[in-house]
């Protein structure tokens, strides 16, 4: 059975869609799929924001879809400037790569102590099959700092700036290796979910067709 990985953010891909295939998932993405269209995401929060895109993409491809959405938060910073679901969205303009990291930095640079400030992302998945909604949330605690690392992660700049405590090295940098000892263990009860509702649907569909 096909899933749609739901996302254009080439970080993503390479993160969850490398990953779920290496589990045996039959993930295609919206660039295989021929999909340019985008989802006007006008959710409340990441859970409400990723049933908007997996509703939407799940209407055009017609197979089980998986969305990721997220919002970041930040400690000590006032609410008005407060990320929320527009992590790249700042004054109502949407930040490069470049613009992005120099905006955090900022905040570090205000509001954090030593040149660092916490925070965590919010993770929200919906998978969406036939009428059936399943979703899940997470939150993924955060180090910023005002230092940045040489390695971008395209479509994940903020990985430039964001230090795994454990290593102290720089997300963006993190070996294969050390990617498994550090975000695949933060990320499994994500990936719990994701393979569990992908068998129970696989399952669903096993019955329609036995009967």
């Amino acid at each position: 059975m096909k899933i749609l990985l739901a996302t254009t953010n080439k970080a993503k891909i390479r993160y969850y869609g490398n990953k779920l295939k290496q589990k045996g998932i039959d993930i295609v993405t919206l660039e295989e799929l021929g999909i340019t269209c985008d989802v006007d995401e006008t959710g409340n929060n990441p859970i409400e924001n990723a049933i908007i895109k997996a509703k939407a993409y799940y209407g055009i491809s017609h197979i089980p879809t998986i969305a990721l959405d997220e919002g970041l938060f930040l400690e000590n910073i006032p609410d008005e400037i407060q990320p929320g679901t527009h992590v790249r969205r700042v004054n109502n303009r949407r930040l490069n790569d470049k613009e992005m990291i120099d905006y955090y930095i900022s905040l570090v640079n205000k509001y954090g102590k030593d040149g660092k400030l916490l925070g965590y992302f919010l993770k929200g998945v919906a998978i969406i099959d036939d009428n059936d909604i399943y979703t899940f949330d997470y939150q993924a605690n955060r180090c910023f700092t005002n230092r940045q690392s040489k390695v971008i992660d395209e479509g994940y700049p903020l990985a430039s700036i964001q230090i795994i405590p454990s290593l102290n090295k720089f997300k963006s940098e993190l070996t294969e290796e050390e990617e498994k000892e550090t975000m695949d263990i933060e990320q499994q009860e994500i990936f719990d979910f994701i393979l569990n509702t992908i068998y129970e649907i696989e399952h669903k569909e096993m019955r329609k067709l036995s009967k």
